[in-house]
């Protein structure tokens, strides 16, 4: 046992001596440290509670019984090249009780998110060069509309200050916000860009 502990001793002694070893265990010792660390804020039982007031109830408790809000899109069948592209945006309530929905990705703010896709007859998404806001999630209170029963909101969509849209053909155009919005979309409307 004592040969053990001799040759321990004269190994280390060898080890310190030599520069790469020295930083080896200097780096050793910090990797051990930040790894003990690591493993301690994982053992961490943090609980997180939200003390919200402003409690606005998700489309998707409407989606339960089965009267969501839902979107229709109108649009011009023919657009002369050079003219708006105007779209009408309407949310209805067919419930017997208001309802919220999420106004981000939708047009009743001002384009800041690709919330629409448009394509031409052959497939190819037109290029989207709108903004692109990064938000807080959960969002706040005031991010969301109130819907009346049996009544609907309206708001339009100049599609030509997002979308790059200069050839002349047919576009179709499909909501795809409903993940944010909570709104509830399964139409696609379409028109034909002339030239004039």
């Amino acid at each position: 046992m004592y040969q053990n502990i001799c040759q321990r001793r004269l190994y280390l002694r060898r080890a310190k001596a030599h520069p790469e070893t020295k930083n080896f265990m200097k780096n050793y010792k910090l990797l051990s440290f930040a790894a003990l660390l690591a493993l301690a804020a994982c053992n961490v039982n943090s609980k997180t509670t939200s003390n919200t007031t402003d409690s606005i109830p998700h489309a998707d408790t409407a989606k339960t019984t089965g009267k969501a809000l839902f979107v229709n899109m109108q649009i011009k069948d023919t657009i002369n090249v050079g003219d708006s592209l105007l779209l009408r945006f309407t949310v209805h309530n067919p419930a017997d009780s208001a309802q919220h929905f999420c106004k981000w990705h939708t047009p009743f703010e001002p384009l800041l998110s690709k919330y629409l896709e448009v394509k031409n007859e052959a497939g190819t998404e037109a290029d989207y060069r709108g903004a692109m806001a990064k938000r807080i999630m959960p969002p706040p209170a005031s991010s969301y509309l109130k819907v009346n029963p049996k009544d609907s909101l309206t708001s339009t969509a100049d599609l030509l200050k997002a979308f790059a849209i200069s050839t002349p053909g047919k576009y179709t155009i499909t909501y795809v916000g409903q993940n944010m919005s909570g709104l509830v979309s399964n139409q696609t409307v379409s028109f034909v860009y002339l030239k004039k």
